[in-house]
């Protein structure tokens, strides 16, 4: 059974930092595209910034120049360092990972982490 557990979220002041991790877990064969999202109060899921196998990344427009994704393959764990935080970075933070289980497995399954809250505020 696969287990994707995200770690990190908290409470800080604009302008402050924090770190995500978001580790995979159970017998798998690869992954592919890793990637944090986020949902304010409200507001339908987004994308926050993705890294495929190869480390080549996307964010979101509001994110650019702040946020840097990055993985340990070796570890299965994909982070999200979060600097400069804004009051409308607030959200329930949640981690993706496309998974496969077999060599031969052609399109990857998609696996979502529980969610970490992030809250910016003053």
């Amino acid at each position: 059974q696969v287990q994707l557990v995200e770690s990190g979220g908290g409470l800080v002041q604009p302008g402050g930092s924090l770190k995500l991790s978001c580790a995979v877990s159970g017998s798998i064969f690869s992954i592919t595209t890793m990637g944090w999202y986020r949902q304010a109060p409200g507001k339908e899921r987004e994308l926050v910034a993705t890294i495929t196998s190869d480390r080549s990344t996307n964010y979101a427009d509001s994110v650019k120049g702040r946020f840097t994704i990055s993985r340990d393959s070796a570890k299965n764990t994909v982070y999200l360092q979060m600097n400069s935080l804004k009051v409308e970075d607030t959200a329930v933070y949640y981690c993706n990972s496309q998974i496969r289980f077999r060599s031969w497995q052609g399109l990857p399954d998609n696996y979502w982490g529980q969610g970490t809250q992030v809250t910016v505020s003053s």
